[in-house]
This record gives structure tokens, sequence and C-alpha cells, in this order.
């Protein structure tokens, strides 16, 4: 009569432990390169340019910057002190970038679900036109700006070529990459360029819509507009709290449109906070100030990011009640 001893039975639950344990620490040490580089490409430069708002760090301390001297909320205070120059300022530059990051968003949003929406239906020509809306988003940043660059040139630049020669929608060609008009050419390639990542997330969250849903309603003679406001946009709550936010905080920390668009001397209609604080650091070579201002758009941020992700996240137990 053959068996297994009660010793044999004991020790093989033992025998298995170390495999277990592998198989648990696999994903683990699978994301433990990932999270090293997360670590030295993000969190220790922030933590090094935290520490840099405290000190009085200028050209003089660039060779060595730890010995430069601490100044404790010094940096903090001028650049909150509205009445002196830097901080007024840096308040004009934060509400330039208000408003241009709510009129790109709103843009983008409208016009990639409007795009999104459209695209719904089947027609000849579809998969072309959706690979089409997605070129400014698949362009490098660099190339696509330099090209409005050029389009927005005074003397042969393409826009005034059609806005002035060809609809005569203006008395003369406009300059748009100085003055006030500078803004408005921002806003345009911002919106350019943001909107088909918009049309690319409503256009994925279409698709778990129900078809069924929009036959019934035309059924009951609902139109296209109540088919949008009572169907479509309650369907698409939790993927557009997500898009709005992240282009939220893409275009209110965007830096390469306007600095590829401008240059390093952002024209004051068109001083976002990013290309701002870019200009208090290396420009002005004072480091210490600009790390300061860094940290408080970090801050404003967070505070905006929470107080959004707690009012949609009660906007949608409401909903679900």
């Amino acid at each position: 009569m053959s068996g297994s001893s009660p010793g044999a039975a004991a020790r093989e639950p033992r025998d298995r432990r170390p495999g277990r344990i592998r198989r648990i620490g696999l994903p683990y040490l699978l994301l433990l390169p990932a999270l090293i580089l997360e670590l030295l490409v993000h969190l220790v430069p922030m933590v090094i340019g935290i520490v840099m708002s405290f000190k009085e760090l200028t050209q003089f301390y660039i060779r060595d910057w730890g010995t430069a001297p601490w100044t404790g909320l010094g940096n903090y205070k001028v650049s909150v002190d509205f009445d002196a120059p830097v901080g007024e300022a840096l308040l004009h530059s934060f509400f330039v970038t208000v408003a241009f990051t709510l009129l790109s968003v709103g843009l983008c949003w409208l016009i990639g679900t409007a795009a999104a929406v459209f695209m719904q239906d089947t027609f000849r020509g579809r998969g072309l036109l959706r690979a089409l809306f997605l070129v400014p988003y698949a362009l490098p940043v660099y190339a696509a700006v330099i090209t409005w660059v050029f389009m927005f040139q005074h003397d042969n630049g393409l826009v005034n070529h059609v806005l002035h020669d060809q609809l005569h929608v203006t008395d003369k060609p406009s300059f748009w990459l100085i003055g006030d008009n500078s803004f408005y050419a921002l806003l345009t390639v911002s919106v350019w360029k943001g909107w088909p990542f918009a049309f690319l997330i409503v256009m994925a969250g279409l698709q778990n819509i129900p078809r069924e849903l929009y036959e019934a309603a035309a059924l009951d003679g609902a139109g296209l507009w109540q088919q949008i406001r009572r169907i479509t946009l309650p369907s698409l709550r939790p993927v557009n709290q997500v898009l709005v936010l992240v282009l939220f905080l893409w275009t209110f920390n965007d830096f390469n449109t306007p600095y590829v668009l401008f240059g390093k001397a952002a024209p004051e209609a068109a001083d976002l906070i990013s290309v701002h604080i870019y200009q208090a650091s290396f420009v002005t070579w004072n480091f210490g100030t600009g790390s300061a201002m860094s940290v408080l758009l970090l801050l404003f941020l967070l505070v905006v990011t929470g107080g959004y992700l707690v009012l949609t996240s009660r906007g949608r137990r409401a909903a679900d009640v």
C-alpha cells in the first residue's frame, strides 16, 4: 500500500510558497524601471525646484547653487506682491493664462464633440476624414507651430492673404505675432492642435452608447438636438470629466506652443505663465524667484484639480441617486 507521509504533505505548501511569492512580486518588479525613471525625471527635479525656491539663487551662484544663501519665503513674497513690478507682471500673466485656457479648452471640446457626433453616421470617405482630423494631433509640435509662424507673417503669410487679399475682411494686413492679435494667433494654434485629441476621446466614448437608444428616441419624435441633449451628453459625462481636466492641465502648462510661436519674449497679450516663469528664470537669471513662481503654479493646479474632482464626484453621485 503506497501513500505519502504526513511530513511530505506538510512540506508541500511550503515548497509552493516561493513560487507564489515570485508570481506576486513579478508585476512590481516589472514596474520598478518605470518607477525609477519617474523618480529621476519628475520627482527629483520637483524637489530640487522646491529647495531652490527658498534660496537667493541668482547668476552669481550658478556655478555652485548649493552655496546660495537661504532667503526663506522671500521669493514667494516678491512673487505675490502685486503692487510691485514682479508681482504685477505675474498676476497679469496669470489672468492671460486663465482666459486663454478657458477659451482653448472650451473650443477644443466643442469642435471635437461636434466632429465626433458627425462622424458617427456611416458615409463614404469617413475613414479618410477621420485620419485627416487626427493630423494636427499627430504632427510634432515644432513642425506644426513653425508652419503657423510662416502663415502668420505680415507680408506674405497665408492668413493675411486669405483675410485681406481674398475675402477683404480686413482693411490692411494685420500683425498677428505682436500686439493684441498675438492672443488670437496663440488661441488659434492651440485650438487647431488640441481639438483632435478631444475628437478622439469623445469618439471612443460614443462607441459605448447603444444605438437602440437613438432609434427609440427617433420613434418617439426626438430631434437631433434632443437626442444629443438627452442621450449623448449624459452618457458622455464620465468621459468629458476626464477630458476637460486633461485639456485644462495641458493647456495651462503649455510651453512649447507660445515659445515656438513667439520666441523667448512673448507679447504682453500672449504672456502665458509658463513662458513668464521661463523668462523670470533664464532671462533675468533669478532662478530663486522663478522656482517660487513654479511652486505657486503647482499649488494652484493641485487645488483646482482637487476641487474639480470633488465637484465632479459629487455630481456623479447625485446623478446616480
